[in-house]
C-alpha cells in the first residue's frame, strides 16, 4: 500500500473504527413494564427491544438493551438466604431417574424409585430405594431417614407429593391422616412446599443432584435382581456415611 495520510487514515478507520453509531436518543426503556410484559406467553426480549426502538428510533442497540435489562433483573430479584440451625429442618425429595431392579423369576424390569433426605445444617445425605412414591413408600421413606440420622428434626419440608399432602399450602398445609398421623408421633412439624418453587426445598435440590453424580452415576453398570441389594450398593456409596447419634 502506498504510503500517504489518506491511506493511513483509512487503515486505522478500519482497524479501529467503532462499528454502528452511538445512541441519539439516551431515554432508558421502562425496565418494570418491560418485566412485565416479558411474562406474557410469547413475548420475547427480540420483540421488545424492536418495538423500544419502533418508538426511539435513535435509541440503543439490542445488546445493550438486553445487558442493561439483565442488570435491572438482578437488582430487583432479592433472594433471601436461608440460615438453617443444627436440628431445626429435614428436607426430602425423590430423584428424578429411577433404577432397573429385574425380577429374577419374571425378567420383569421394576424402575425403583429414589429417595433423597439431606440435614438443612450439616447437608448429611440420606438415600433409598423403593418401587413406588406411593404413601406407605412415602411414610418409610422419612421414617427411615429419622432412623438414619438418630434424631427427629423440628421440621420436615418435604416435597407436596399427592400422596402425602392433600392441599400444599406453606404455613396451612393439609396433610393426608396417615402423613399428619406420623408427624404428630414424632412430635415434627411437616411444610410442604409450593408448587415450582425449588428455593423452598434448595437444600434437598443440591442432595439430589449429590445422589445422582455419586451414587447413580456409579451404580449405572450395575445389574440389580432385588431392591435389597440395591439399597445395600446405596448404603455402601463412598459418599454415605453413618453420621453421629445426634443432629
Amino acid at each position: 500500500m502506498p504510503a500517504g495520510s489518506d491511506d493511513d487514515a483509512q487503515l486505522e478507520r478500519l482497524l479501529f473504527g467503532r462499528a454502528g453509531r452511538p445512541p441519539q436518543d439516551l431515554s432508558e426503556p421502562d425496565w418494570p413494564l418491560v418485566a412485565r410484559e416479558l411474562k406474557r406467553k410469547g413475548v420475547t426480549l427480540t420483540l421488545l427491544w424492536q418495538e423500544y426502538r419502533a418508538s426511539h428510533p435513535d435509541g440503543y442497540g439490542f445488546i445493550w438493551f438486553c445487558e442493561r435489562f439483565a442488570a435491572f433483573r438482578q437488582r430487583t430479584s432479592a433472594v433471601f438466604r436461608n440460615r438453617h440451625a443444627a436440628g431445626a429442618v429435614m428436607q426430602t425429595d425423590y430423584a428424578g431417574p429411577t433404577v432397573p431392579v429385574i425380577d429374577p423369576a419374571t425378567g420383569v424390569i421394576h424402575p425403583a424409585q429414589i429417595f433423597v433426605a439431606v440435614l438443612g445444617a450439616s447437608n448429611l445425605t440420606f438415600a433409598h430405594a423403593s418401587f413406588s412414591q406411593r404413601l406407605p413408600d412415602w411414610i418409610d421413606g422419612q421414617v427411615r431417614a429419622l432412623a438414619f440420622y438418630g434424631g427427629v428434626a423440628k421440621a420436615i419440608v418435604c416435597d407436596n407429593l399427592k400422596a402425602g399432602v392433600a392441599r400444599a399450602l406453606w404455613f396451612e398445609p393439609t396433610l393426608t391422616a396417615t402423613f399428619a398421623a406420623m408427624a404428630e408421633h414424632y412430635d415434627t412439624t411437616i411444610l410442604p412446599t409450593r408448587s415450582r418453587k425449588p428455593r423452598d426445598k434448595g437444600k434437598v435440590e443440591g442432595a439430589v443432584l449429590i445422589v445422582e453424580r455419586w451414587i447413580l452415576a456409579r451404580l449405572r453398570n450395575r445389574t440389580f435382581f432385588s431392591l435389597a441389594a440395591l439399597n445395600t450398593a446405596i448404603a455402601d456409596a463412598p459418599c454415605r456415611q453413618k453420621p453421629p447419634r445426634t443432629i
